[in-house]
């Protein structure tokens, strides 16, 4: 029998240990996190491009005017505010006291610190914590102590920790609320997988959830201070080993996908019907993201496409070296001197007999081949960037002084700001990019969604309190 969980205190209010991941563009809002946090737990409203609304409460659609990407970008900035204020008031009021808000925010978001900024002066008393992760947000802990607010650093390993405590946190370490361990092999949206570590390899979570404690411990950090599991948790009767372990210290569970299939959950009905469908292997990690980090989404058509889009690629030199010795003659519109070698030069042939005829330049020396209409599409979405990212390997946009990467706009990429405000608004699923944890695929099998059934997140959180 699962022994169950001990409610914890938690900016100074007693809570279920138990986190509802925040998702950006849309996919958390206040109507989940509202309703998790009502239930007990701790509710999380993305500040990621989160949605607002005019007075007659109807969705305000983000259009964007600026003629330059920097004028696009402050569009955005200011939508990013506007956004993450009326969810956090709106997920605020719902939980009616109960439970906790925390709000999530991705720190290579365009203008992560002045969106951090903008919506803690506007939301003082309301936001008990700040998750951050996708990068070293060595500034969270400042900005986050600047408005008394706690924070809960997203990291993949002790060693990402440990650099953060040292350059930044001691300094804050009396806000440190707690530190979110994700899985970057199981968890879904975008994960901190390393150069040194094989996405075809996952590695156990437990000696690198204690590794994570264990220099906590060295930094002085309490044991009580706890560390959130995060990806791959569904039942928690899976994990009962890690409840109350001496080695580990407080844990702290967190739920990504499970919450996407409730009643509350913002995600359109076509989503949810996807996610019912999934089979094991249908979330696939990948690199596609313009952010340059792994991410894990479902592999729908709009997936595949990438994928296959990536496979018609060749490498070229500027001149005859070695083995490239063959002049590159389709794709490139009367265009010469590129080389290739002979097994690339005969599939390119093959490739542009085929219909994809359009030859595109990547940042590596290579050439991607689609078709006009896909050509078409890629150009106009990166005219229209409005810099959503700190820097974005589709469009080259980046937020300095310059706003450019200095390198070539990556075809092989996508805009992902474009593509996930479509599918949180209604867009096709097949279409788009559709984030998921490596464990939805348990949707289909679980009986606790036997016939079609979707829960309340109150019904959901109480399951999830039986260990099941």
């Amino acid at each position: 029998m699962f022994k169950g969980l001990k409610p914890i205190t938690y900016a100074g209010r007693e809570v279920w240990p138990l986190v509802e991941g925040g998702k950006g563009v849309s996919a958390t809002n206040h109507a989940s996190s509202g309703a998790w946090a009502a239930a007990g737990g701790i509710g999380t409203v993305s500040a990621v491009n989160a949605d607002s609304y005019d007075p007659e409460g109807r969705i305000v659609p983000q259009v964007y005017r600026g003629m330059t990407r920097r004028e696009r970008h402050e569009e955005l900035i200011q939508y990013a505010i506007d956004g993450a204020v009326a969810q956090v008031q709106r997920a605020h009021d719902m939980a009616g006291g109960n439970g906790a808000i925390n709000i999530n925010v991705l720190w290579e978001m365009g203008g992560a610190q002045r969106v951090l900024h903008g919506v803690l002066e506007r939301t003082k008393g309301l936001v008990a914590g700040v998750t951050c992760g996708a990068g070293m947000p060595y500034k969270l802990s400042e900005i986050s102590a600047s408005y008394g607010v706690n924070y809960l650093p997203i990291i993949s390993s002790a060693r990402a920790f440990s650099a953060l405590w040292k350059r930044a946190y001691h300094k804050a370490s009396e806000w440190l609320a707690a530190v979110v361990y994700e899985d970057p092999w199981l968890a879904g949206g975008h994960n901190g997988l390393s150069n040194a570590e094989d996405p075809r390899e996952p590695q156990d979570p437990y000696p690198r959830v204690k590794a994570l404690r264990d220099a906590m411990r060295s930094h002085g950090i309490a044991d009580d201070v706890p560390i959130v599991m995060a990806g791959g948790v569904w039942r928690l009767d899976e994990w009962e080993d890690w409840i109350d372990n001496p080695e580990l210290g407080q844990i702290v569970f967190q739920f990504g996908t499970r919450p996407l299939l409730t009643q509350e959950s913002p995600i359109p009905p076509e989503w949810k019907a996807k996610l019912m469908t999934l089979e094991e292997g249908d979330v696939l990690l990948h690199r596609f993201s313009p952010t340059g980090f792994y991410s894990s989404a479902v592999r729908n058509p709009f997936l595949r496409n990438l994928e296959a889009r990536s496979e018609r690629q060749v490498a070229f030199t500027k001149e005859s070296l070695g083995d490239h010795h063959f002049e590159l003659d389709v794709g490139l519109n009367g265009k010469k001197n590129y080389w290739v070698t002979k097994g690339d030069l005969q599939h390119a042939r093959e490739w542009y007999a085929a219909g994809f005829t359009e030859a595109l330049k990547t940042p590596d020396e290579t050439l991607v081949f689609v078709d006009p209409e896909e050509k078409k599409q890629i150009r106009i979405d990166q005219a229209e960037c409005m810099g959503c990212l700190s820097q974005c390997a589709f469009s080259s946009w980046a937020d300095n002084e310059k706003n450019t990467t200095g390198r070539l706009a990556d075809p092989r990429s996508f805009c992902i700001q474009k593509t996930l405000q479509d599918i949180a608004h209604g867009g096709p699923v097949e279409e788009n990019l559709a984030f998921a944890g490596h464990a939805a695929y348990r949707f289909r099998t679980d009986p606790f969604y036997s016939n079609g059934f979707i829960p309340t997140v109150k019904q959901l959180v109480d399951r999830i309190r039986t260990g099941a």
